[in-house]
């Protein structure tokens, strides 16, 4: 598991072992109906694909500050995005959460997702 790097050695370090290979990231999801006391648990995962990058790439991207901030060292919406060659599955679920899981979660505990939609009768 891999969480924001500590600092921006480890932010390097980690990308010199992801560059031009693939990993897999997981998102937990939870959603408690707090007037019935149900809670639901699922997860989501997606396979990300990174770009063969540059030592040089690694360490402007590092300087940058923006691995040290997000889970695994990179983001597919920032300046991060460049580096990322491709993913399979949800890129919702890369960038936070992943708003069709949790649709889903929310239609399982019978709610109707634009019932939530604010200012929209």
């Amino acid at each position: 598991m891999l969480g924001k790097p500590a600092d921006a050695a480890e932010a390097t370090e980690r990308w010199y072992r992801m560059r031009g290979k693939s990993g897999v990231l997981h998102t937990g999801h939870c959603v408690v109906d707090t007037h019935r006391e149900v809670w639901l648990g699922r997860s989501a995962a997606t396979q990300v694909r990174f770009a063969s990058v540059s030592d040089e790439e690694i360490e402007a991207y590092v300087a940058s500050g923006e691995p040290l901030g997000v889970a695994g060292a990179f983001t597919i919406d920032g300046l991060g995005s460049a580096y990322v060659s491709g993913i399979s599955g949800d890129p919702h679920n890369v960038v936070g959460i992943s708003v069709p899981l949790l649709r889903l979660m929310f239609d399982e505990l019978g709610f109707v997702w634009h019932e939530f939609w604010s200012g929209r009768d």
